[in-house]
């Protein structure tokens, strides 16, 4: 029995790990410097505490948006505070990034242009949108320690593909 429970439980670690690596767990995010492009983000403005129901409403309601086909476009957000500084709490616009104005927006959206021509940090990973805005935040934030960069406390991310996130952070002049 000791050794059948040894061997399930390796093949337990060896399927959770194949499963991790599938989902973008081991990949690093690339970080460059860029300029940014405009981006306008259909989406709902959402003020609260990180644990809150609110929060998780917003993130399902962009995502039934895109199910549903009432907005052609991927899953993007801005954040106007960064909540580990904020106790917490977090100001947010969550959406769905949009190709450009002429959109019908669904019942509660609003719309918000992101400006472009900024200077930026930006960071990409091939990971799963689950995944993927740990592993950008704490490469931006390197990044910028590591070029002596002051960041604004406004960013902005998107999921291009399922596999695939994108964090742009402007730089502080």
């Amino acid at each position: 029995m000791n050794k059948t429970f040894l061997l399930v439980m390796a093949v337990l670690v060896i399927i959770v790990v194949a499963f991790y690596a599938y989902l973008g767990g081991f990949s690093s995010a690339d970080v460059t410097t860029a300029t940014s492009q405009p981006l306008y983000v259909a989406g709902q403005p959402v003020k609260a505490h990180i644990k809150d129901e609110q929060l998780g409403k917003a993130f399902q309601r962009a995502s039934e948006v895109l199910e549903k086909n009432e907005l052609e476009g991927v899953l993007g957000n801005i954040y106007y505070n960064n909540p580990e500084k904020g106790k917490d709490s977090v100001k947010a616009f969550i959406g769905v990034v949009v190709p450009d104005t002429t959109v019908n927006l669904p019942a509660g959206f609003e719309l918000r242009k992101v400006p472009g021509g900024r200077k930026v940090v930006r960071a990409e990973v091939d990971a799963h949108y689950m995944l993927s805005p740990n592993k950008l935040y704490a490469a931006v934030f390197e990044y910028a320690e590591e070029q002596n960069l002051k960041l604004e406390e406004f960013y902005v991310e998107w999921f291009p593909e399922d596999h695939k996130g994108v964090v742009e952070v402007p730089v502080i002049p």
